[in-house]
């Protein structure tokens, strides 16, 4: 059975997330007070409800509790949006992740059981502040504040090694945990596996080890 999602919150962030989940094709039911923000975003929703995140008995009525995974996101409404993911904590909803606008948000949210906290815009600046100061990475997500995944290009610095031979993981501490190389995708290549100039690789751990890999190893 397909995961379902809610996104309670259509701001710009939220509304994105919508839009997003509908070109996947998820089933997406998306949320908010506001009744024209409601009605932009249901050409992109599954199922639209015009209710406030903290009425909990609209989110029973509307089954939330079957819901796999929530994101919260209000703008900068912080008591409301600790409220709803409260309320959806103590509802048992599996999954609930929440944008949040400042590091005391933050440790509230986490003090109070959220699966997850969302910085978009943090969290861009960091994926665009390593973008531009490297030609090789081309894609970074943060796993912490000290471990991350990044997609590394290969140079002719390491065509035709295997896995083996470039031993990462005792030179650099990190590993490379898959390898795409056009249309086909590598997971967890082997030892034997040998890299071609201009594959992908998809490298984790913690992050001024895979710096030094990307500066002395690529």
């Amino acid at each position: 059975m397909k995961k379902q999602f809610a996104v309670i919150g259509l701001g710009r962030f939220g509304g994105n997330l919508v839009e997003e989940f509908s070109r996947l094709g998820v089933e997406v039911l998306a949320i908010d007070k506001n009744e024209e923000r409601v009605e932009k975003y249901s050409k992109f929703a599954t199922f639209t409800a015009q209710i406030n995140g903290i009425d909990e008995h609209a989110l029973v009525q509307l089954g939330i509790r079957n819901i796999d995974h929530v994101i919260v996101s209000f703008g900068g409404n912080i008591e409301e949006s600790v409220l709803t993911t409260l309320l959806l904590k103590e509802l048992g909803v599996k999954e609930v992740w929440v944008k949040a606008t400042n590091v005391y948000h933050q440790k509230v949210l986490e003090k109070i059981g959220a699966d997850r906290v969302i910085h978009p815009e943090r969290d861009m600046a960091i994926k665009i502040a390593n973008k531009v100061t490297s030609e090789k990475i081309i894609d970074y997500i943060e796993l912490s504040k000290e471990h991350s995944i990044v997609e590394i290009i290969a140079t002719s610095k390491l065509n035709h090694k295997t896995i083996m031979q470039l031993d990462v993981r005792a030179k650099y501490g990190c590993i490379i945990i898959g390898i795409q190389r056009g249309k086909n995708l590598i997971v967890a290549p082997g030892v034997d596996e040998m890299v071609l100039e201009g594959d992908m690789l998809i490298v984790m751990g913690r992050n001024e080890h895979i710096h030094r890999f990307e500066e002395d190893g690529v």
